[in-house]
């Protein structure tokens, strides 16, 4: 089988959808697929491009799949406006490659969603191909910037622009053999949206549950950062945007600075983080730390050091972005708050599975500041079991990758 890859993000990006897609290449090549990916210069989450590549075509060899990479435009500062001219620049890069890769012919061309704008190249590049097309929703775009209100409130949700933007939506996601997503309320937004039942895949992020355990020890790390044995550390690890809304979490830490023993720690980078740091300066606290990206060899240390993970979002945007960064947190039985409203796939697991991780409304301190409460009382040392139970019987890598291979042959033998 010949696998195309059609993504703005890959691997070495550390975190997010490219992360998730070197993985995934890395395993179907293992299973004999060959691989071609076509992407963008890697440059999240930082929004700069990574040292050592260059924001031009290239294309190269690693390890066994062939990697096609496009120019784009990286903002500094990101802004409604230049976000869009980030993703347009990258569907037109990647469209004038895509025509330079007819002779590949792979038997399946698989699109990551953001960014919708690269649709349209996608499927006329298979129409006269004849490959089978896959959208693979990992956020929902359009729904996330309205759920934003990126564009104002009179053209939130139920807009003009709002209601015409979807519709192109539906009738491309109609126009694939098949569409992926990575939860079952994303799947039921998919069947709003039009897409037929049997075209539906069920193609969830994954955690290596055999290198992110409950059994790593952080000691080592929390000696590195700075921090003392007995300190109690409140960890967020991700993208730093602004579907976050982290701004809370900075003003949860104000509270605390009474208790030099309860340490906020923000690890990563994005768009936000310099609004965060200046932010952080003016309230003066000295017990909230920024930390970059660490190599995924040290993360399971980051997870093991944690007595409360924290899992942020605006409200609005819960089912539209799954946060991926969860599934290690499972994986490693971490004491997980996460902000989510009861409507979501994340208020439903809350219920069904009482105990994977403590759930509160969005934007609401009060709720914050009570279960921080709660879970710093709790003896952190002790794992969350439920979690890593979860997480061995639904988020293991082999398994999800081996059943994946299996729709696509599937797909392919139609």
């Amino acid at each position: 089988m010949k696998f195309l890859l059609y993504s703005l993000n890959y691997s070495p990006e550390l975190t997010g959808i490219g992360k998730y897609n070197g993985e995934m290449i890395s395993a179907l090549s293992e299973m004999g697929v060959e691989a071609h990916v076509l992407t963008a210069q890697p440059y999240y989450p930082e929004w700069k491009i990574h040292k050592n590549f260059k924001n031009k075509w290239t294309k190269s060899l690693d390890e066994n799949t062939t990697v096609y990479r496009c120019p784009l435009y990286v903002p500094n500062k990101i802004s409604f406006l230049k976000r869009i001219l980030h993703l347009v620049s990258f569907s037109l890069s990647s469209a004038m490659r895509l025509c330079t890769l007819f002779k590949l012919k792979p038997d399946v061309l698989f699109i990551v969603q953001p960014t919708l704008f690269c649709v349209p190249a996608a499927l006329l590049y298979c129409k006269i191909i004849g490959a089978k097309s896959i959208m693979h929703i990992q956020d929902y775009e359009l729904d996330a910037m309205f759920g934003l209100g990126l564009l104002g409130e009179k053209n939130a949700q139920k807009g003009f622009l709002a209601s015409f933007a979807k519709k192109i939506e539906s009738w491309l996601m109609a126009k694939f053999d098949a569409i992926s997503t990575i939860s079952y309320s994303m799947i039921d937004i998919a069947k709003e949206k039009g897409v037929a039942e049997e075209k539906l895949i069920f193609f969830p992020n994954w955690s290596d549950t055999q290198f992110v355990t409950p059994n790593t020890c952080g000691n080592t790390l929390k000696k590195d950062w700075g921090f003392e044995d007995s300190d109690k550390i409140v960890l967020y690890a991700g993208n730093i945007g602004k579907k976050q809304g982290l701004e809370i979490v900075l003003t949860a830490a104000k509270q605390y600075m009474a208790n030099t023993r309860i340490k906020f720690v923000l690890v990563g980078d994005g768009v936000h983080l310099a609004s965060l740091q200046n932010l952080a300066r003016q309230l003066q606290l000295d017990n909230l730390y920024f930390k970059p990206l660490l190599p995924w060899s040290r993360v399971p240390e980051m997870l093991a050091l944690a007595d409360v993970h924290l899992v942020i979002q605006n409200k609005g945007v819960a089912d539209a972005v799954l946060p991926s960064k969860l599934t290690n947190i499972l994986s490693a039985g971490g004491h997980a708050l996460v902000a989510a409203e009861q409507n979501t796939e994340l208020g439903k697991l809350a219920v069904k599975h009482v105990g994977i991780y403590t759930l509160i409304e969005p934007e609401d301190i009060s709720a914050l500041k009570i279960a921080l409460d709660k879970l710093l009382s709790m003896d952190t040392t002790i794992h969350n079991s439920i979690a890593r139970k979860f997480a061995e019987q639904h988020l293991g890598k082999d398994k999800i990758l081996s059943k994946f291979y299996e729709d696509l042959k599937q797909l392919v033998n139609k």
